[in-house]
């Protein structure tokens, strides 16, 4: 079992930055796959990131990629995701989701747990 809270989210303006981080709580995070997924408004969760249980492997939706970094610290039991140059289209509710397994799914029917959710609102 894998308990997560998310923080960070906020207002911005269109070209800022913020840095969501995931807490997570349960001794199955260090080998679980870590996800971060956004729901905008009338529209289907979709993923944003995800990165492997050791931190090497990473794999980036089309549509943030070279702005978006996402990263783990086991140590902490923490994962955050670095987001730059934010657009208006990146307004979601930003979710972090864990899978124990040692792929990468981009899918978020592949993932088992969840947390609450933090907003992002990017004005232009």
């Amino acid at each position: 079992q894998v308990q997560l809270v998310e923080s960070g989210g906020g207002l911005v303006q269109a070209g800022g930055s913020l840095r969501l981080s995931c807490a997570a709580s349960g001794r199955a995070f260090s080998r679980s796959t870590m996800g971060w997924f956004r729901q905008a408004p009338g529209k289907e969760r979709e993923f944003v990131a995800t990165v492997s249980w050791s931190g090497s492997d990473t794999a980036y939706a089309d549509s943030v990629k070279g702005r978006f970094t996402i990263s783990r610290d086991n140590a902490k039991s923490t994962v955050s995701l670095e987001m730059n140059s934010l657009k208006p289209e990146d307004t979601a509710l930003y979710y972090c989701a864990a899978v124990r397994t040692f792929a990468l799914p981009t899918r978020a029917s592949d993932y088992q747990f969840w947390g609450q959710g933090t907003q992002v609102t990017v004005s232009s």
